[in-house]
């Protein structure tokens, strides 16, 4: 009975790890999708930022917009991360979650504040939100794809 348990034990060992393994593999980002997520993040910050350059405002009203920019660029970051600890185990408080979560709504609540009580045109309200959406959206596939590839290598670093 013994041996049976031995065998069983070992069975289980290595489908866990095989089942770990799979588990990894499985978030290994493609070159092509992180070259598409910095391509995203570039495109859209500079679009934002070359659009501010050239737009007939204020200083002042660029640097609100650059500052939101700033501002929603950091939070999701936060709250991509905190998801990302809170997944692995690693211990993240309730307060920083619920932070990292308000804070990135405000950016985007005071982004559509500004725009809404901008003097601009429909169109260059839409080309402000849409270049900061995809700055967000790609800024959380950026680190996922770089927390991802932190947590392959050193899966495949502990293994040798």
């Amino acid at each position: 009975m013994n041996y049976q348990t031995t065998v069983s034990v070992d069975e289980k060992s290595k489908e866990t790890k095989r089942k770990k393994d799979d588990k990894v593999n499985n978030h290994k980002p493609t070159s092509a999708f992180i070259g598409a997520s910095w391509s995203a993040l570039l495109i859209g910050m500079a679009s934002f930022c070359i659009g501010l350059w050239n737009a007939d405002m204020l200083l002042n009203e660029k640097g609100y917009y650059f500052t939101i920019l700033l501002f929603g660029l950091f939070s999701v970051i936060s709250v991509q991360k905190a998801v990302r600890d809170r997944i692995e185990d690693i211990p993240v408080t309730d307060i920083y979650y619920s932070i990292s979560w308000f804070t990135t709504v405000i950016s985007i609540v005071l982004l559509v504040i500004g725009l809404w009580n901008a003097d601009l045109l429909l169109s260059e309200k839409g080309f402000y939100g849409m270049s900061f959406l995809l700055s967000l959206f790609s800024a959380i596939a950026v680190q996922k794809n770089t927390r991802d590839v932190q947590v392959i290598n050193r899966t495949s670093d502990d293994e040798d």
